[in-house]
């Protein structure tokens, strides 16, 4: 499997070559967007971070705002609330920037950076790194492929390559107006891993804090988890992911409901080859 990851940027660079013979023909055909602002709000069982998750169970809600300029660059805030957190009325948010563009009629580009908040002691898994740029060509044909590559940066620095196949199938309406879509979307990760080095450090410091309550609880892996030792500086693969997205769609509103598969590689600091699994439930307004 280790081979995939040596493939990826000879598969990014010959993306990025064919869409530079054609991108200039089909630029033209392309029609402007409108510009949109979407609303919305989310609710997930735990928290996830490449398929990863951490010790502690994380169950959020999360209220999401984005703007969207028929140029192609966008504005976006979330606001993270934990639900076992009563000592902070936010336990994250995160505010964010991007630029999209097409190089051809099927290809596009996207660029982002991304700046989270997090308080001290945060029990987020990624909160040693605040700051993500993010890159992610897609094409786009009867099946959608992406190759993304981020760079998460602050107290310590790691590097993330996804490639992801997805495929929308329509289902049925309801109405005339409205349409059920299932979403099925493949991918695969890899990266380095010296943000769970800093989070291990941050939770020790965390339970000692609680003085006599860790023992009660089960002692410092009161999640009965395990660890790797392999180097966190290595770029192994971390997860294979499977989505399934089921949404409602009208004109001016999204609902969704969507569950996660998680495998993670052998290499993957927490839990290596376990799987993980998630959900999600989220309704989206735009204007």
């Amino acid at each position: 499997m280790k081979q995939i990851f040596y493939l990826l940027p000879i598969l990014f660079f010959s993306v990025v070559c064919q869409a530079q013979t054609d991108s200039t023909l089909q630029k033209d055909t392309v029609p402007a967007e409108k510009s949109t602002l979407t609303l919305g709000v989310s609710y997930a069982n735990n928290a996830n971070y490449y398929g990863m998750k951490s010790q502690e169970k994380m169950a959020y809600v999360a209220t999401v705002g984005s703007y969207h300029h028929r140029s192609g660059f966008s504005l976006n805030g979330l606001a993270y609330k934990l639900l076992n957190d009563s000592a902070h009325f936010v336990s994250a948010y995160t505010l964010g920037a991007g630029y999209g563009f097409k190089l051809s009629k099927r290809l596009s580009v996207d660029l982002s950076y991304t700046y989270t908040f997090y308080p001290k002691l945060s029990p987020f898994l990624q909160a040693a790194n605040p700051h993500t740029a993010g890159l992610t060509i897609t094409h786009t044909s009867w099946v959608t492929t992406s190759l993304g590559v981020d760079y998460a940066f602050g107290k310590t620095n790691d590097v993330f390559t996804t490639l992801g196949i997805s495929k929308q199938i329509n289902l049925f309406s309801l109405g005339a107006k409205d349409i059920v879509t299932l979403t099925p979307l493949i991918d695969v990760t890899g990266g380095t891993q010296r943000f769970y080095k800093y989070y291990i450090t941050e939770k020790s410091l965390r339970d000692s804090l609680l003085g006599v309550l860790t023992p009660i609880l089960g002692g410092g892996n009161s999640s009965g988890s395990t660890t790797s030792s392999q180097p966190y500086t290595s770029f192994d693969l971390l997860s294979y992911n499977l989505k399934l997205p089921l949404a409602y769609n009208r004109a001016s509103y999204l609902v969704e409901v969507a569950c996660q598969l998680s495998l993670l590689g052998q290499k993957a600091q927490a839990d290596p080859g376990k799987l993980n699994s998630f959900f999600t439930a989220s309704f989206y307004y735009q204007f």
